[in-house]
């Protein structure tokens, strides 16, 4: 008699749980747990709880692609730091980790390096999540501002705009938003500006 591997119906098949049990439960991850994690997703941490972020779309990487091309490409000419996109980590205060879509740190800064994140940056961009736009629009200007990050971009695929924030007293003030129609500028980066309609634009076929 031939002997075959039967493959299971679809609805017996059931998810791995065993390998869930490789990690802490939610509320026990350690700092150490959560940068030891080797993986290409979102993930960030606070005070022992991990948040899987969803997958970005693809025209929310375009307009992080845009950006980012904009703002190495002026980095670099006048030597103010580095710019990296995600993932790349950024301990806000000991326990508490976000992975903005881009992020600057200025020169002179060895010290906030580590070889898994950065402690705090200069300057941090989120494009605004359709599925909670809260987050980037409450929670993470709360949050940046506590850890004292001088200059916060949110950028709204939704309306075409981009928002500079800058730090005053502890909390964010809106330096502009700018339209689509409008240039932007950084109190951050003096002499930078961007026309905003181009990070909605750039890549498109």
């Amino acid at each position: 008699m031939m002997m075959t591997n039967a493959i299971p119906k679809l609805e017996q098949v059931e998810p791995a749980w065993e390998i869930a049990h490789l990690f802490p439960a939610q509320g026990r991850w350690s700092e150490e747990d959560y940068l030891a994690l080797s993986t290409n997703h979102l993930i960030e941490f606070a005070h022992g709880y991990i948040e899987v972020l969803s997958m970005p779309s693809i025209p929310h990487q375009r307009i992080v692609r845009a950006l980012f091309k904009l703002l190495e490409q002026f980095i670099l000419e006048h030597t103010l730091g580095e710019v990296l996109f995600a993932p790349v980590r950024v301990q806000l205060w000991p326990g508490k980790y976000r992975e903005p879509d881009i992020v600057f740190i200025g020169k002179g800064y060895g010290d906030r390096y580590r070889e898994q994140f950065w402690i705090g940056a200069d300057l941090v961009i989120e494009v605004i999540s359709p599925d909670d736009r809260n987050r980037d629009l409450i929670q993470k200007r709360q949050e940046y501002a506590q850890a004292g990050i001088p200059e916060y971009w949110l950028v709204d695929p939704e309306h075409q705009t981009l928002t500079v924030l800058s730090l005053r007293n502890e909390r964010y003030v809106v330096h502009g938003a700018f339209s689509s129609s409008e240039q932007a500028t950084s109190p951050l980066l003096e002499g930078f500006t961007i026309a905003v309609s181009t990070i909605f634009t750039s890549g498109k076929v």
